[in-house]
Parts: structure tokens; sequence; C-alpha cells
């Protein structure tokens, strides 16, 4: 007999083998152990800190599923929406105002995408920051400047170009320039740059090391205007930087969250098992907080936040049941009785910003 006739006895139990190298588990955890993916970002943000963080916790209290959680880098907010939505990825980290517009088809998306929040995480405080010897007092200053927008591909022009717009500045009256944190510092110090839009955690070490490089200015949003975006878009939230947190920085600073970091999912992701998943996170949020500060925003006050993207089935069924889903009787309650731990991090709708985490990717 020849070797093609022992061949698709052989494909058989391999390709059944492959068929069952992602999951072989119910919702229930029943069928065996469920292996889930949660997309992060390239090293050198708090996503994949955060994300890590999430699994590892989410790994030793597994609960009634027996699940197996895998943290992969990826290029941040939008490949992990486009991810979930194929179906590669089942958890995803992504910066809100970036979520905010992929659910709605807007800002650069093709389509609508079909994926929901599970919790609202750390607050991305950002603002302009100019050398004090630019001549560049206001954003509307800005028209015909040269501005560093955000890495290559972060998406950061869909909370960016929202906040010009406000200001009277349109995308097009800018040359928008692409740069890392760390690299805007040096544009900005040699002059190959006019301002830097620069945020995430507060204190910020990249406004930091500008502002023991160089006299900054820190260029103020418009307060009328300010007021504007919080009521126009979801993502946004009045945020405060204390004076003295930058060296230079003489009085508070109101700025902007301008998109906080959320876990996502896809909406026919299976209910109980983002449920469960919902409910490890907020029972173990202390031991999230203890790998990275991010976790203290897992607060009654913060983690069912409403940022535009509608929350998962599961996710709500397990806010409503712990009282703390926005609305309901106890969540005020909860709210009031956060440990002291907790209610530095972006608890307030008014916030203080000194809760260290929450960098866009």
């Amino acid at each position: 007999m020849t070797s093609r006739h022992f061949l698709p006895g052989l494909l058989i139990p391999f390709l059944l083998l492959i068929g069952c190298s992602k999951s072989t588990s119910t919702s229930d955890g029943s069928g065996g152990r469920q292996f889930i993916s949660m997309g992060t970002a390239p090293v050198g943000g708090a996503f994949p800190v955060v994300g890590g963080a999430i699994c590892d916790v989410l790994n030793q209290h597994k609960g009634p599923i027996d699940w197996k959680l895998s943290p992969k880098g990826t290029k941040g907010s939008q490949e992990n929406i486009r991810r979930l939505q194929q179906g590669e990825l089942e958890l995803g980290m992504s910066n809100a105002a970036i979520s905010y517009f992929a659910v709605r088809g807007e800002a650069g998306w093709n389509q609508k995408y079909d994926i929901r929040a599970i919790a609202t995480l750390a607050p991305n405080v950002a603002m302009f920051i100019t050398r004090a010897d630019s001549g560049i007092q206001t954003i509307a200053d800005l028209k015909g400047k040269r501005v560093i927008t955000g890495p290559a591909g972060a998406g950061f022009q869909m909370f960016i170009e929202p906040i010009l717009s406000e200001h009277g500045v349109g995308w097009n009256d800018i040359t928008s320039l692409n740069a890392t944190q760390s690299s805007s510092v040096d544009q900005l110090a040699d002059g190959s740059a006019d301002a830097a839009f620069l945020g995430g955690a507060v204190p910020t070490s990249s406004i930091s090391q500008a502002a023991s490089t160089f006299d900054l200015n820190f260029v103020p949003f418009d307060e009328e205007a300010r007021q504007a975006l919080i009521e126009e878009y979801a993502f946004f939230h009045p945020a405060t930087i204390p004076a003295g947190t930058y060296k230079g920085l003489e009085e508070d600073f109101q700025g902007l969250n301008v998109g906080s970091m959320h876990l996502i999912t896809s909406a026919a992701q299976d209910e109980e098992l983002i449920y469960q998943v919902t409910k490890t996170i907020w029972e173990h949020r202390a031991e999230i907080a203890e790998q990275h500060p991010a976790g203290k925003a897992i607060n009654p006050g913060n983690v069912a936040r409403d940022t535009g993207v509608e929350y998962h089935p599961g996710s709500v069924r397990f806010y409503q049941e712990a009282g703390i889903w926005p609305g309901s009787e106890e969540e005020a309650e909860s709210s009031e009785a956060a440990s002291a731990e907790e209610s530095d991090a972006d608890a307030s709708d008014e916030e203080t910003a000194e809760a260290p985490a929450g960098a866009a990717s």
C-alpha cells in the first residue's frame, strides 16, 4: 500500500488537535481549560504593564472557569479593536476616545466596530506644551505651527482634532509631526517642533523632563471650549493638575482627561465569561494596584463610568449585583465608602490628576 493511502488517516487526528487548541471549555469551565488572549500595546507604555497585571491576577483567581489568560503585545488600541472584531482576541486594552469613534464608525474608522466596555481604568491627562520663548500663548496660536501629535499610528488624532476644532484650529491648519514622548522633548529642545501634545500619567515623565531642560509654557484650554468638549464627548472629563506638579507650573492647570484607559471585549463574547472576568477583577483590584497604580482606578466612582461605549451585559450584571452600576441605589453609598487608597484615582467628575497611569496607546 502506498503512502498516499495513509495520509487521510494521519491528517484527521492532526486537524482535530489544531481545532481544539484554542479552547476546550464551556462558559462554566466544565469542558476543560479556556484560553483567553488580551491585546495590550508595544513595550514602553502603560498598557502592557496594566494588561499583564490584570492577566496575572485573573490567572491566580480562576473561580468557576478554568481559564488561562495571556497578554499579547500589539500596536495598541486600534489593532486591539480590529482583532476583537475578527475574533482573534477575547479581551483588549484601549483608549476610550479611540473606542468611542470605533463603535460609531467615525474619525477614520471605515465601519462600526461591535465592541463593549468591561472596566474604565486610569485617566489619560494631556495638554499642549511649548518652549516659553515660542510665542505660543493659546491653542489658537498653534495655527501654522509644527505640532507633535503622538506616535505614528497611535490614533491620537481622534482626541486631538476635536480639541483643536473647538479652539478654532483645523487639523490642516497645523503641521502634524509624529514622535514618541521622549523624542518630543528632544524636538522641542532643538527647535524641530513648536509644540507637543503630551500626557498620560501625572506627573508625566516627558513633561517633567522638558520642564527640567528648558522653560515651558503650559498652553491653557479656553474654559468655554473645555466645557463644550466635556458636554459633547462622553470620553472627555475635566482634570485639574495641581500647581507645582511640574517645574514652572505655578497655578492649578484646568486640563482634560482625553480618554481613559479601559478594558474592552467583543459584543459577541460569552456573558458568563465576562461576568466572571469583571467579578474577579473587582474582587482582587487591590492585587492589581500592587503591580501598577492604575489598579487604584478600579473603584466605585470610576470602574463603570460612561465613556461613550456600551458596557457588556456580563459586566453590567456584575456591577448591578455589586451596587456600583451608575444610578443604582447602592452606588452612591459605595462611592462614599470607597477607601482612601482608591479615592485618588479618577473617582469624581472633576478629577485631580494625581493618579499615576493611563497613557493612550
